[in-house]
């Protein structure tokens, strides 16, 4: 049977990733992008360095995607999150993701938009990439490393 398609009054301190509805699913994402940017890693090691490169259909703006309902027919590339995807996926999502905080047992942090009531927080903490970044087309491939961003994670 599916789930009604709508938001519990604090869900994500009452229900595994894998109980939410779509629409509180999408509501854990707090839209700071961090996700839409090119990230390098490391074969040997592993290590996951962030780089200040968007992917095309980020619009820095919002800290969106710009086509979100169809970006993965767009950039093929893209990762589609779902519940059974989130313990691969862990150790390249930045360790404010509301996804990968929930799904390591932690709290969401205080700026976060479920918390806060929108989005104006987590950019004042400076946890977002709205306005901070370049898009992918104006960047070639071989210059990533030059984009390289501390402190990200």
């Amino acid at each position: 049977m599916a789930q009604p398609d709508h938001i519990r009054p604090k869900f994500w301190e009452k229900y595994k990733l894998g109980e939410m509805t779509q629409a509180e699913w999408e509501a854990v994402c707090d839209g700071c992008g961090k996700c839409c940017l090119i990230k390098l890693e490391d074969p040997d090691t592993a290590q996951v360095e962030y780089t200040n490169v968007a992917c095309k259909l980020f619009d820095e703006a919002t800290c969106r995607c710009a086509d979100y309902d169809i970006r993965k027919s767009i950039v093929p590339s893209c990762v589609v999150l779902t519940p059974e995807k989130i313990a691969e996926a862990a150790y390249w999502l930045p360790d404010s993701c509301g996804y990968k905080l929930l799904h390591q047992g932690y709290e969401l942090p205080v700026w976060h938009p479920l918390l806060t009531g929108g989005p104006e927080a987590m950019h004042e903490a400076g946890a977002s990439m709205i306005n901070r970044t370049i898009p992918e087309y104006e960047v070639d491939e071989e210059d990533l490393e030059d984009y390289v961003v501390e402190g990200l994670q």
